[in-house]
């Protein structure tokens, strides 16, 4: 039976105006364009020296795109992406209130407007919905099931100013398109993945022990080689030292045993 819940800390930002494909364009790390009715992309904003800002599912209708982000960054996501309109026909604005994010897994879509999770198969589908819709899941059952596959879960497991987002597996995740031109961010995302660059990575770990609080630091023989992320229960996400990944780690009174999610590819030699 297909599961559905109402992910309540999510919100909805609304881009509409004859620009609104192109402006996005030039500041995502996606390409918007292949954004249609039944088919979303997931994309990342990043500082201009490539920095993770935010990350959102963008939804395309017929004349506006839909943005599914974290409700407590909708209003700052506006202000930040309203900087860069200049001349651009587009306008912004957040329509929380009207429409809800649904997650849906383990079945077939059952809701109106409703698109595939772009980053993996497994994940299920994700729609853009009035509020009160009939569910058979809660938010908490979704997150058992994203961290289960390894999925990041936006400043839960990614730093502001300081995540790239091959750390996170943008590349893997189908969340980065290496052909559509320029935007913000993009020169060190290319340096990354082509100078093999990448010394650390997020991290699905299953926890022996009380679950630590994000931010707790990961240790290795007395060396910190990382820090908690997101996590529920007995599993979660940690950023680690890839040359961390093969011994014991202890993180506040629990041990950490790594379990890199299928999808992630083993890291490429530096070039």
């Amino acid at each position: 039976m297909t599961e559905i819940a109402e992910l309540i800390e999510r919100g909805v930002i609304e881009a509409s105006g004859e620009d609104r494909v192109g402006f996005l364009q030039g500041l995502v790390s996606n390409d918007v364009a292949l954004a249609a009715p039944g088919a979303a992309i997931w994309a990342g904003l990043l500082t201009p020296q490539g920095k993770y800002l935010a990350d959102f599912f963008v939804f395309a209708e017929a004349d506006r795109l839909l943005l599914d982000c974290e409700a407590a960054q909708v209003a700052d996501l506006v202000q930040k992406l309203a900087r860069f309109r200049l001349r651009a026909k587009v306008l912004l604005r957040d329509v929380s209130h009207e429409l809800a994010v649904y997650a849906g897994w383990d079945g077939a879509p059952t809701l109106p407007g409703a698109a595939l999770d772009p980053r993996l198969p497994a994940a299920g589908w994700r729609a853009l919905a009035p509020h009160g819709l009939a569910t058979n899941a809660s938010a908490t059952a979704w997150d058992a099931h994203r961290l289960a596959l390894g999925l990041p879960d936006g400043t839960r497991d990614m730093e502001v100013d300081k995540t790239v987002l091959l750390e996170a597996g943008f590349d893997e995740l189908h969340g980065i398109s290496w052909t559509k031109g320029c935007y913000m961010g993009q020169e060190l995302t290319a340096r990354t993945r082509y100078r093999g660059l990448l010394k650390r990575r997020l991290v699905r770990v299953l926890v022996d022990g009380p679950l630590p609080v994000p931010g707790t630091p990961v240790l290795q023989a007395g060396r910190e080689v990382g820090t908690m992320r997101s996590g529920l229960a007995q599993q979660g996400l940690a950023v680690l030292r890839l040359d961390s990944l093969a011994g014991s780690l202890e993180c506040g009174g629990a041990m950490l045993h790594p379990q890199p999610a299928d999808w992630r590819r083993p890291p490429e030699p530096a070039g």
